[in-house]
């Protein structure tokens, strides 16, 4: 391919939300200026959800490190940080990547609507300001409409499976007008991640905890929720009607001595959700009246049976993907012949304008009809000439033929800008 594209991602596959935050990019627009400068990309799109922060890129040549360079500086990192958590894909990779990422296979819950959203915005920004061309145009049309057929013709979407989501339902379907309890979220790991997503879809407003508040406060800005000092919470569960607790702690964090100086300081009822593995709730806390305990394995076997309607789905959309990769890649190989069969379209075109209207001049053809007659036929001759040659060159293009497209561009005297 003459142009290479590129995708450099920190995702929540390989990097906790703590340490994904600091690969973010506070000001956008800034970072697109900077990455037209220093990147060395002809193209980019940037796309930036709570769970990935990623760059799509095309070149003729790329250099790695340089967009490594522009986007430490950006985000104020060592370009070290980059070794554990950057992930790069090249050409083929890229595109099989999109098209998981728009039919909703590559998200932290299988089949989320919001990434598709997310991406449509991220190309339309990018096609705003200039920052994208017509490789990586042609790539997000083709990946978005694939991804909504995909989602259309399998009903990957329909129905919320994840952990995190599955427990907000079990809290709408046990509390009573949850929309007025306080509720809290400790944890800032992947199933809390979840939580804080389903809540902020459904505009519930909660607290967010960790060990570290600064943690919290770059949960809170990425995720949402408010964040409070852990200390605050550990003697303050009387003031929360619902607490999701997901953390990896080693030991219990909710005891039942703390339940139940909150109980006796506020009786009202209370359900607490235990999402962590191993369990950060005792058991014994279910015993106190009022208080409903969920923890995981209940939780999880709720979302397998919805999970299990979704594996067929699953099988479907990436057979789909299979079927449509090698046709959106031919797509994006055919785009290097583009170029080349314009100017030589254009070219021919201006000659056979000419042409025509030489021979006009010396037929002192005035009649319009007449006119339009031969230039018509003048457009057919050229189409039928040309026509083929240029297919072929598109095919060559497609097929990974670049010794004929260089044939061709000397034939042709076309050159490069």
């Amino acid at each position: 391919m003459n142009k290479n594209i590129i995708n450099a991602r920190v995702t929540f596959r390989k990097s906790p939300i703590h340490v994904l935050e600091k690969f973010t990019f506070k000001d956008l627009k800034n970072a697109y200026l900077h990455f037209e400068k220093h990147s060395g990309l002809s193209e980019f799109v940037i796309l930036q959800t709570c769970n990935r922060v990623e760059l799509f890129g095309a070149a003729k040549d790329f250099d790695i490190n340089k967009i490594k360079k522009t986007w430490a500086s950006l985000s104020g990192l060592e370009e070290n940080a980059f070794k554990e958590n950057l992930e790069i894909s090249e050409n083929k990779e890229v595109f099989e990547h999109l098209l998981k990422l728009t039919s909703g296979l590559d998200s932290m819950v299988v089949g989320e609507e919001q990434i598709l959203g997310q991406i449509k915005n991220s190309i339309t920004t990018a096609r705003e300001r200039k920052f994208s061309g017509e490789h990586l145009n042609t790539l997000f049309d083709k990946a978005i409409r694939i991804g909504t057929r995909i989602r259309n013709s399998t009903g990957i979407s329909k129905g919320g499976v994840s952990i995190g989501s599955m427990a907000v339902k079990l809290a709408e379907e046990n509390v009573d007008e949850l929309r007025s309890k306080q509720i809290l979220l400790i944890g800032t790991g992947e199933s809390a991640t979840l939580v804080a997503k389903s809540l902020k879809k459904r505009e519930y407003s909660f607290f967010v905890s960790s060990r570290t508040l600064e943690r919290s406060q770059a949960f809170s800005e990425t995720v949402g929720g408010k964040s409070i000092r852990f200390e605050e919470v550990i003697s303050g569960f009387h003031k929360y009607d619902v607490i999701f607790v997901a953390t990896a702690a080693p030991y219990f964090l909710v005891t039942y001595d703390r339940i139940m100086n909150a109980v006796e300081s506020n009786p009202k009822g209370k359900m607490i959700l235990d999402l962590s593995n191993p369990r950060t709730v005792d058991e014994k806390v279910a015993t106190i009246a009022g208080i409903k305990l969920m923890n995981l394995d209940q939780i999880s076997e709720m979302v397998d049976k919805n999970m299990r309607t979704r594996i067929g789905k699953v099988s479907t959309a990436q057979n789909i993907i299979s079927e449509e990769l090698p046709i959106v890649e031919a797509t994006m190989k055919r785009l290097d012949a583009e170029p080349l069969v314009k100017e030589v379209f254009k070219n021919i075109d201006s000659l056979r304008v000419k042409e025509l209207q030489k021979a006009l001049q010396m037929l002192d053809e005035k009649d319009e009809k007449r006119i339009k007659i031969i230039e018509e036929l003048s457009k057919a001759i050229v189409e039928s000439i040309v026509s083929a040659p240029m297919n072929n060159l598109r095919k060559a293009s497609e097929q990974g033929n670049p010794d004929l497209l260089a044939i061709a561009s000397k034939l042709f005297d076309y050159k490069k800008e």
